[in-house]
């Protein structure tokens, strides 16, 4: 069981292969993540509707791939720290704030850094987060539409982490430059 496969367009399951000619043409490959959802149709159907999403969220590209870096980090994930690299330069975030994410070191601002600590109460406390969590996360300028938005991406990060971890996808090769492992 600890073998899954990486589906093509020819062996993925039939209501898998328009969903991976979409990653086709968007990403110009089958990224790993994708070929192994592709078993389970809605998985991956559901998994590129919250990724839909959370592109469409509230957040800048800076906001977003501190929460998705602050996810992918936190749960170690060997495959989304380094495709998240790769997709935070593709957006033109800064690499000050990608280095301080994978490193888990300071960011550049308060507000950035604000971010980082609500979602990490998020993930650690299971979304169980204190009045002064919101409190904080409120002082640092956002509202309840992002408090509900970095629970969407969380929800998007625990699909792709565990999946990720428990199937052992390997990083594509795009990626593979910005291997990254857990300090911990």
């Amino acid at each position: 069981m600890t073998d899954f496969t990486l589906h093509d367009l020819q062996s993925a399951p039939a209501q898998s292969k328009p969903l991976l000619e979409g990653s086709v043409k968007a990403f110009g490959m089958i990224p790993g993540l994708h070929a192994v959802m592709a078993e389970a149709p809605g998985v991956l159907e559901g998994y590129k509707k919250l990724h839909e999403l959370v592109l469409g969220s509230s957040f800048d590209n800076d906001e977003k791939t501190v929460v998705w870096q602050t996810i992918n980090v936190e749960h170690a994930c060997h495959y989304c720290v380094p495709a998240h690299t790769g997709i935070a330069k593709m957006m033109e975030v800064r690499d000050e704030i990608t280095d301080a994410l994978r490193n888990e070191s300071a960011l550049p601002s308060d507000k950035l850094e604000a971010l980082r600590t609500f979602t990490l109460a998020v993930v650690r406390k299971r979304g169980e987060v204190g009045q002064e969590d919101l409190k904080a996360f409120a002082d640092a300028g956002y509202g309840q539409r992002q408090v509900l938005e970095v629970i969407l991406v969380v929800s998007q990060k625990v699909m792709s982490n565990y999946i990720n971890y428990i199937a052992q996808t390997p990083v594509d090769e795009p990626f593979r430059k910005f291997e990254w492992h857990s300090a911990t």
